[in-house]
């Protein structure tokens, strides 16, 4: 049986200091479970969460750069996220493509490099709202998926995340996401072959303590991307508690 992923992605929220807290509060509250936890921070707090975090929480970045080094001012390398501990590195979020305008290029090309360096790519797709009410949401994923894994080997996870559901309180069904999830998953089998059984699929979009085992309880569902509800330890908790 596949292990549950719990991916928590803060966005553009603590600092180190603030991440610090988080994390020895999460180790005074945190118990054992069959569910992996990571946490996908700010690159400047990953150091101090690296330090600080309950043995075998992993750690993850948010973004990576598509190069391996050199003149690319701001950005962080596939090295530098290995070198501090990560073992993640989310690429693709819906976010970076709408405010980044990022292609499914430029994913594909991030995903790459993290796998280069040994990082395990998140690889985030989804529609829009207006996508799904046109019902058009499986094609419009299966594309981004395809492009977004050009040349990527097997050793990467996939976050469905419906764009329309992320931040809004609205939440896909947990059919509405097994939908997609059955779909990736049969994309993946056709391009991975039997390394595909293994490849996590994450449901990402409004996740809270309270519907996560129903969202997680769907065949290829095998965890969950977690924005806002990934900001309180007592709901980390919950969420984690809600998995065993």
């Amino acid at each position: 049986m596949t292990q549950n992923l719990l991916a928590l992605n803060w966005k553009m929220n603590k600092t180190p200091a603030e991440a610090r807290a988080w994390a020895e509060e999460l180790r005074e509250k945190l118990t054992a479970n069959d569910t992996e936890l990571a946490v996908m921070a700010p690159a400047v707090a990953l150091a101090s969460l690296a330090a600080h975090l309950p043995p075998g929480v992993a750690l993850g970045a948010q973004d990576v750069s598509a190069h391996e080094s050199g003149a690319y001012t701001g950005e962080t390398s596939a090295a530098m996220l290995v070198d501090v501990g990560a073992k993640y590195a989310v690429v693709g979020h819906s976010e970076r493509r709408e405010y980044h305008h990022e292609t499914d290029a430029d994913v594909a090309a991030k995903a790459k490099q993290a796998q280069a360096n040994g990082l395990i790519p998140i690889v985030c797709v989804g529609e829009g709202l207006n996508v799904r009410e046109q019902g058009e949401q499986v094609a419009y994923t299966l594309g981004q998926l395809e492009g977004s894994l050009v040349g990527v080997g097997p050793e990467v996870v996939i976050a469905y995340e419906p764009v329309w559901a992320i931040g809004t309180g609205k939440t896909a069904t947990a059919d509405d996401a097994e939908e997609l999830a059955a779909a990736i998953r049969d994309a993946l089998i056709e391009r991975y072959g039997s390394d595909a059984d293994g490849i996590r699929i994450l449901y990402g979009g409004s996740v809270k303590p309270d519907n996560i085992a129903t969202l997680c309880a769907k065949p290829n569902v095998n965890g969950a991307l977690v924005g806002g509800a990934s900001l309180k330890v007592p709901d980390v908790i919950g969420m984690n508690d809600a998995l065993k």
